[in-house]
């Protein structure tokens, strides 16, 4: 196989933008990401021998000139960030990639500074490694390709552009990376995206790679992996890690960058850390699990106690979403606040009937040793590895 990560811009924008504040605020903090698969991966030898191959290659790159120019024109990196970076290498010593008894275990350990630009790409690794040795063996992917730009072509030309057509105010970006088919078609995805969808609907990319190469915006501000540090720290009180998280983020970006995420805690725990000081300081919130009509409700409601007018703030909508899904949420809330949209699987990795995408993710299991935890408004998406700590934070999330 060619080597599938090329750049080191290739992942999401909200990787540097946490990484800048590891560096800057936690560069004490020592992390371990744990690999999961939310469905059966047949994981083969072959498929790992290749594995290692990239992981070995990956830890080859370093930021080209033009890379970090590009960086250093976003006007909320700082210079001292964009010096390390200068000397940041993926150390191969960070990653533990094993496959047995037909498993595939992969674990990333070491301080977070260093080790969080590992999860997008090797979760990028992954899934194509896996589409190579299954769906594209036999033809080089070639059915697999035509297939895949029939289902979006028809997704944009019968869903999406009379969507926008109907109102102008639907926007959309691209957030497919993690579980993309390919690095191929990704960027197939985004060219077919920039070409045929007015600059008003496609608002840009989380991948920082693209949104160079395309001209587009790249979006993003944090993951779930940033307020889940705060449990951990040893100064911090559990029931106020995600208040702590919030104002660190602020501490940093000044103003810039402000969408929150909502559900480390549950939403419910967030609202009532999300006062009047943050409600105003934010620009708004992200939803990623849980009845996305129920909790955007629930968040204007909040809004609007406050006494902050929810038409000046925004509510991205982020979990599994399609066309007709988000503009179901669009037309509910349009009225209420600014709506926007992150989309990713259902057009980076939609290559039905012939494959199925992979639910894979990488997720925070310790922090100094000690361990955190999500806790979803899906019950399905809470990940922990100590369910005594699990149930002590559900206690501590009630506070």
């Amino acid at each position: 196989m060619k080597p599938i990560i090329n750049s080191l811009l290739d992942t999401d924008l909200y990787k540097f933008t946490m990484q800048q504040c590891a560096l800057r605020q936690f560069s004490d903090v020592w992390v371990r990401y744990v690999f999961k698969s939310r469905n059966i991966l047949d994981w083969t030898f072959e498929m790992h021998e290749e594995l290692l191959r990239q992981i070995k290659y990956f830890c080859s790159l370093s930021f080209k000139k033009d890379e970090l120019e590009y960086l250093a024109s976003l006007r909320f990196i700082k210079k001292d960030y964009i010096e390390f970076l200068k000397l940041y290498r993926p150390l191969e010593e960070h990653v533990n990639a094993l496959f047995d008894n037909d498993k595939l275990t992969v674990e990333i350990e070491g301080p977070w500074y260093q080790t969080i630009l590992w999860e997008i790409p090797m979760l990028a690794m992954i899934s194509e490694i896996y589409y190579t040795y299954t769906v594209c063996k036999e033809d080089n992917g070639k059915k697999a390709y035509e297939q895949a730009e029939i289902n979006l072509l028809k997704k944009i030309d019968e869903k999406l552009l009379p969507i926008h057509k109907e109102d102008k105010g639907f926007k959309l970006s691209e957030f497919g990376t993690r579980r993309r088919f390919s690095f191929d078609w990704q960027n197939k995805v985004v060219d077919i995206l920039k070409k045929k969808l007015p600059s008003s609907c496609l608002v840009g990319t989380s991948n920082v790679y693209f949104a160079k190469k395309y001209d587009l915006l790249a979006v993003g501000t944090n993951a779930h992996e940033y307020y889940q540090i705060g449990q951990a720290l040893d100064k911090v009180r559990l029931a106020e890690s995600q208040k702590f998280m919030l104002q660190s983020w602020v501490n940093e970006y000044r103003g810039d960058l402000g969408i929150a995420l909502s559900d480390t805690l549950g939403t419910d725990k967030f609202l009532k850390d999300f006062d009047l000081y943050f409600a105003k300081l934010y620009d708004g919130i992200r939803h990623d699990s849980g009845d996305p009509i129920a909790w955007g409700y629930k968040v204007i409601n909040h809004y609007k106690s406050l006494r902050v007018d929810p038409k000046t703030k925004t509510l991205l909508f982020s979990d599994s979403l399609n066309f007709d899904k988000a503009y179901v949420i669009y037309k509910e809330f349009k009225d209420e606040a600014n709506v926007t949209f992150g989309i990713g699987t259902y057009i980076t990795n939609d290559f039905e009937p012939v494959s199925k995408p992979l639910n894979i993710v990488m997720k925070l299991q310790s922090v100094n040793g000690k361990p955190v935890a999500k806790l979803s408004d899906d019950e399905g998406k809470t990940i922990c590895e100590d369910e005594a700590f699990l149930s002590y934070l559900k206690i501590a999330a009630k506070e």
